[in-house]
């Protein structure tokens, strides 16, 4: 694992297959920097690229996930674009979420605001604590959603929705969210961390970290596809994965009633073509 000198306002930690990474300034409500957003991509790249991190959790020191970009000194946040690496801009976080071969939980475990929102949405599963503060409040603030987020929000929730969130910059909450399909489940606060990490686990033992990866690059690929070429990229990974020792493996287990013990690794026996 990366040194803790390698991270500026967050952890890494892996412990049974599952890397948890948090945003660690809970005296400022884990409000997004510069330094956060270069060490979530470090983070990022370094659970891609370790084959024993099956599952990524992303979570918020204290009472809140991120409560958007750091406004010390407001009037300057935003005034001008940014220069420096410790500034904020559009993209901050590179690879993001979707672009790293496992599946990343984000565990909302309180208020999520502007980027804070934006980043989780980067993510594949969201879990939301009930009674805290959502909103892709940009527009309040002299600015636009960024991180990808006029692509991300639509995709999940359609355009009509996506445009009542993004050009409103409403709040709106955890249960409404999982209406609208913004997220997977809204639980109690005490409970946002638990259940992700109950689902990261879940992912590390029984699904195969090779067939999880390729499927997971489809899916995020998928909306520019027509139905001719997801069937030519479905069946090209078919053939990539059928007969190979997790396809048997997957199969075994499942018949023998035991935990399967999967073997190929998203960095080893990657698709040549991807």
């Amino acid at each position: 694992m990366l040194a803790d000198d390698d991270f500026r306002d967050l952890t890494l930690e892996v412990a049974d297959r599952v890397a948890v990474v948090t945003l660690t300034r809970p005296e400022r409500r884990n409000a997004f920097t510069g330094a956060m957003g270069a060490s979530l991509g470090r983070a990022y790249r370094r659970c891609d690229e370790d084959d024993e991190v099956r599952a990524v959790v992303v979570t918020g020191a204290g009472d809140a996930f991120c409560a958007g970009a750091d406004l010390t000194p407001a009037a300057d946040t935003f005034a001008t674009p940014a220069t420096g690496p410790d500034q904020f801009t559009s993209s901050p976080v590179r690879p993001t979420a979707w672009e790293i071969r496992k599946p990343v939980v984000a565990a909302v475990n309180g208020h999520a605001i502007g980027i804070g929102m934006t980043l989780a949405m980067q993510c594949d599963l969201r879990i939301l604590a009930r009674g805290a503060k959502y909103g892709f409040v940009h527009v309040r603030r002299g600015v636009i959603p960024d991180a990808h987020s006029h692509w991300t929000v639509p995709r999940a929730v359609g355009f009509a929705r996506a445009a009542d969130l993004l050009l409103t910059g409403r709040h709106f909450t955890a249960e409404e969210a999982v209406e609208m399909g913004l997220a997977n489940r809204a639980v109690e606060p005490d409970r946002v961390l638990a259940t992700a990490l109950e689902i990261a686990h879940d992912l590390a033992r029984n699904t195969a970290p090779l067939s999880v990866a390729i499927s997971k690059r489809l899916l995020w690929a998928s909306p520019p596809f027509d139905a001719d070429e997801a069937d030519r990229l479905e069946t090209a990974m078919h053939h990539h994965l059928m007969g190979q020792a997790d396809a048997r493996e997957g199969v075994l287990a499942f018949l023998e009633r035991r935990e399967p013990q999967w073997s190929l690794s998203p960095t080893r026996d990657w698709p040549a073509a991807w």
